[in-house]
């Protein structure tokens, strides 16, 4: 898969143990334009529906489960096309001298519809959700916005937990190429990791 960029902020020691933790996730494009992503309510940021992939377990399985536990839509496997890689390194929030890595995997992919009007909205097939504690405080819920309202709320994100701001740095980049708009770090991003910060592609 190809690389889409870097995401580096360097508040690390090389010489630390690396935790990995990949994961798998979904870009979901209406017909009219709009995209199907995770709005945190209670945060005030866009997602792209996905996490973790576990151990032994399959991109495209993981895709799948993790699409319908945050969103409740219903991935089409064989709509699953590859779009990129991110890399992500930064310093572990869990462990000290650990290095947090991430390969984040992105998939185009289409969903189950519906012509039931009372089973979901936007046509879509909607199921029930399954969130883990931390989703279910951040308010997780599925929007369909245009690319343009998910960057603008994404951009005027404002927090100072590191792990937040760079993973919504990480989808903030990613919404902007879907766009065609050139990517820059956000603000809040920029207050936090302007010395060492590094977004290549």
């Amino acid at each position: 898969m190809k690389t889409l960029f870097t995401l580096d902020i360097k508040n690390y020691k090389p010489e630390w143990k690396r935790s990995e933790r990949h994961s798998a996730r979904a870009i979901i494009r209406l017909d009219d334009g709009r995209i199907a992503l995770v709005y945190a309510k209670n945060l005030g940021y866009y997602k792209f529906p996905g996490g973790g992939i576990h151990e032994d377990e399959d991109k495209i399985a993981a895709l799948v489960r993790e699409v319908a536990e945050e969103t409740g839509l219903v991935v089409v496997p064989e709509s699953v096309r590859e779009y990129g890689v991110a890399h992500r390194f930064q310093k572990s929030t869990r462990k000290a001298d650990e290095i947090f890595v991430q390969d984040s995997f992105y998939y185009t992919c289409d969903v189950e519809r519906s012509s039931d009007a009372g089973e979901g909205r936007d046509g879509l097939k909607i199921t029930r959700q399954n969130l883990d504690d931390y989703e279910d405080e951040a308010g997780f819920e599925l929007r369909v916005v245009p690319l343009e309202e998910a960057i603008s709320a994404n951009r005027a994100y404002s927090d100072s937990d590191a792990f937040n701001i760079v993973m919504i740095a990480r989808d903030l980049r990613v919404l902007e190429m879907l766009a065609g708009i050139p990517s820059e770090p956000s603000p809040v991003f920029l207050k936090y990791f302007s010395d060492c910060a590094i977004l290549t592609s």
